[in-house]
């Protein structure tokens, strides 16, 4: 069965802006709570905030930077917050774009996967064996941490492309994705992370898709939506390269065009609540199990009382 979740569609400034979508995710049908990563908050602080209000849910992050912190720090962050929230995390990582990591590190990682592959490395020694002793090309560390009993964390990664997706199937718990059509997950994503763990005699990890999409009505123009939702994204060229591996053309001179590309190609999803529980049964099929409803651009152009009403009403529409 694939279980639905809901994603905050917007980065709070501070953390009592998380608490409503804490609320719902508790007394919904929803099975979690992700947070993407932004510039002004953290995740992990917006959603131990969330629990120390009384709002203890399960919690995702998809996906925090590795540039932006050691992956000492990226364990501790995810085991306090599994100790004072009492559910499980999944804590979602990716390097991000070679531009951030020239920002804060100097120069891009000689090799995304080689880096992914260390961080992995240290944050799994010391979440699931208590103590890690790694020197590596991008990261040492020689620690440990006290054993004591605390939710799962599972340890996610973002995956657009096949070699990131593969090395998903042989190191990570779950496999991440963001603005990916449902034929892409099953035709690419899929495919790559059995391989990959096959490859090392492992399960295949839990497929997350991150789905933006909205509500049909009549004062709506869906364009506009996908716009506002995902313009950011379609300028990264990891994400170009991804949607066009896909179908899907997009152009740094054309914002408009390219939502209307994401419309056309499935990636951001438009509807009727029967239709889009129908489009979305399509990632299902596709290998997803667990679906992360993104109303990111209805929050940004109608509010938050907006956003809100329109995660029920599509937790209302797939949910039994």
């Amino acid at each position: 069965m694939t279980d639905y979740s809901l994603l905050v569609p917007f980065a709070p400034y501070r953390p009592e802006q998380l608490l409503p979508y804490a609320a719902l995710t508790q007394w919904s049908e929803a099975h979690r709570l992700w947070q993407g990563q932004a510039v002004l908050n953290d995740p992990f602080q917006d959603f131990t905030h969330a629990a120390a209000c009384g709002f203890r849910v399960p919690a995702g992050t998809g996906v925090t930077l590795m540039p932006q912190r050691h992956p000492y720090q990226a364990a501790l962050q995810a085991h306090a917050l599994a100790m004072a929230s009492g559910h499980s995390v999944v804590a979602g990582l990716g390097p991000g774009a070679a531009a951030l990591q020239h920002s804060l590190l100097g120069a891009p990682y000689p090799s995304q996967l080689g880096a992914v592959r260390e961080y992995v490395a240290v944050m799994r020694g010391l979440l699931d064996k208590g103590e890690v002793d790694h020197v590596g090309e991008y990261f040492t560390c020689h620690s440990q941490f006290p054993a004591m009993p605390r939710p799962p964390v599972q340890i996610g990664l973002g995956v657009l492309r096949p070699r990131m997706a593969r090395l998903a199937g042989e190191i990570a718990d779950v496999a991440i994705t963001w603005l990916t059509p449902a034929p892409y997950v099953r035709d690419v994503v899929v495919p790559a992370l059995r391989a990959g763990a096959e490859a090392v005699g492992r399960p295949v990890p839990r497929v997350t898709v991150i789905v933006p999409l909205a509500l049909a009505a009549a004062d709506r123009d869906p364009v506009e939506l996908a716009a506002v939702s995902n313009t950011g994204h379609t300028m990264l060229p990891h994400y170009a390269d991804m949607l066009r591996r896909s179908g899907i053309e997009v152009t740094p001179d054309d914002p408009r065009g390219n939502a209307a590309a994401l419309l056309g190609g499935g990636a951001f999803l438009y509807g009727e609540p029967a239709e889009l529980t129908e489009r979305l049964r399509e990632y299902a099929d596709a290998g997803a199990d667990e679906i992360v409803l993104n109303v990111t651009g209805v929050h940004l152009r109608y509010g938050e009382r907006a956003s809100l009403t329109e995660l029920e009403a599509l937790l209302e529409a797939v949910t039994p």
